[in-house]
């Protein structure tokens, strides 16, 4: 997926101007956040986060030695791990392997990851045809191969008449628009698809140390099909999410769930090891994994490793009052919303992301309902130390810093300034005391009024309140 992230401000302006999407939007509030609140007072959240935070630790602090137990163990029942240090490599890796085997057709369960290899038009270029199972991923790839806007409910951005409308128009069928008519037409498209399979691709939500398996989760069951079906079975995951036993797979599926979809618990948990034994009836012929690097290793021992505990749950998309009005397209790449704001800098590269760590009001929403708390609002302050620090800021920006802590630094200054500026904003405010444009910040007064100074400066009014405290002891 080509990263168009240095776009971010014009694709944000035309969502925000989207009437359609933004009454879709609102779904995030209404379902996810609310169902969240509700199903996180079933458990001790708390207990469990701390809990989950310290087991991801240990998993990061220890990486290559959790990898190579995984390695182990997984070939010693009957897998082959391959590593890939950019996304590119993997789909080659990936790629390689459909061509080893002869492969026509590819079924696929829904995977960020394979989003950052463009994977589906790395098999298309091989001759080989990417079946996308997720209904939502399916939806987006019959129109137009549309990525996704957000990474557990892709097609979030869409409401019922536009599916409708689509089914339609691709299946050449009556327009339907009852839900579960809409869901029976699109398995009745798949499910020929799955018969026909060669081989399966999937995600990993996690890959356990101690057992060589895959742990997935999903809530339609393709995943099933993506595994048991076809004789050769690809699994595509970052190398950060390994874990190293079933008991810490135990503790955050408790929190996964939950903090996406406001669910206790998904409709299908899948621990997948191996390939099909002697006597089995079902299971791969063939199972490989492909642990993509793709920049996470750049962050371990950086300022950014918290960010490796993240479990690609979307809570602090969901609760971002960003990300709530712009969707996740605006954002220019795989992984949107604050944690995207942080992934794609560190990924793609922060020359080609600079919106993003300004795409956040830092109200620190994000942090307080991440399930393993990641401090993202830090983290996005980073950033932007960093951009200041390598001039990747407009020089406007940068100069207004400047005069501001050239002031800052002679108090007398400062005060003298901070009193005329009041002035003019007052002036400026009229008899509504609201200023509707500022010159050299139309980003922020085009979309808000700003109330005008009143009375005595912060200063004054201090100094007048120790005097009065001065006299009265």
């Amino acid at each position: 997926m080509q990263v168009q992230s240095m776009h971010f401000q014009a694709r944000a302006g035309q969502k925000l101007a989207d009437v359609r999407l933004q009454k879709n939007l609102r779904r995030l509030a209404e379902k996810f956040v609310t169902a969240r609140a509700s199903t996180i007072t079933e458990i001790d959240f708390e207990a469990t986060r701390e809990a989950a935070v310290e087991r991801r630790n240990r998993a990061i602090e220890n990486l290559d030695l959790w990898l190579e137990r995984f390695e182990q163990q997984a070939t010693a029942r009957g897998a082959k791990v391959l590593y890939a240090e950019s996304a590119a490599q993997a789909s080659e890796l990936v790629v390689q392997i459909a061509k080893d085997h002869q492969v026509r057709t590819v079924t696929k369960s829904k995977s960020m990851v394979s989003e950052e290899m463009a994977l589906n038009d790395a098999l298309r270029a091989a001759g080989v045809e990417p079946v996308e199972t997720d209904l939502g991923e399916y939806i987006l790839q019959i129109n137009d191969n549309e990525a996704p806007s957000h990474i557990i409910a892709p097609v979030i951005h869409k409401d019922k008449e536009e599916i409708s409308d689509l089914f339609s128009k691709v299946h050449g069928k009556p327009r339907l628009t009852d839900i579960p008519q809409l869901t029976r037409e699109a398995r009745e498209q798949l499910r020929p698809k799955f018969l026909g399979s060669d081989m399966g691709v999937t995600g990993g939500n996690f890959v356990i140390a101690e057992t060589g398996s895959v742990a997935l989760v999903t809530n339609e069951g393709n995943e099933g099909m993506c595994t048991i079906m076809p004789k050769v079975h690809v699994v595509v995951t970052g190398i950060e999410k390994v874990l190293p036993t079933l008991e810490d797979f135990a503790t955050i599926a408790r929190l996964l769930t939950r903090s996406a979809t406001g669910q206790s618990i998904s409709n299908y948990i899948s621990l997948l090891t191996g390939t099909r034994a002697k006597g089995e009836t079902d299971g791969p012929d063939h199972l490989y994994f492909v642990l993509v690097d793709g920049g996470r290793s750049s962050l371990l021992g950086s300022a950014f490793q918290d960010m490796l505990r993240c479990i690609r749950c979307g809570a602090c998309m969901n609760h971002c009052p960003v990300y709530q009005k712009i969707g996740g397209h605006a954002y220019g790449w795989v992984y949107p919303g604050p944690m995207g704001s942080v992934l794609t800098p560190a990924y793609a590269g922060i020359e080609n992301s600079l919106d993003l760590p300004q795409a956040a009001t830092l109200c620190g929403e994000c942090h307080v309902v991440c399930p393993v708390k990641i401090p993202l609002p830090d983290l996005l302050r980073k950033l932007r130390e960093k951009q200041v620090e390598r001039h990747l800021r407009p020089w406007t920006e940068r100069l207004f810093l400047a005069v501001w802590a050239f002031m800052a630094a002679r108090p007398a200054l400062y005060r003298t300034a901070y009193s005329m500026a009041s002035l003019v904003l007052r002036i400026m405010g009229g008899r509504r005391h609201l200023v509707r444009h500022l010159p050299l910040a139309k980003g922020w007064s085009g979309y808000r009024d700003m109330p005008t100074p009143r009375g005595k400066t912060f200063s004054q009014q201090y100094s007048a309140y120790q005097a009065r405290r001065s006299a009265s002891s």
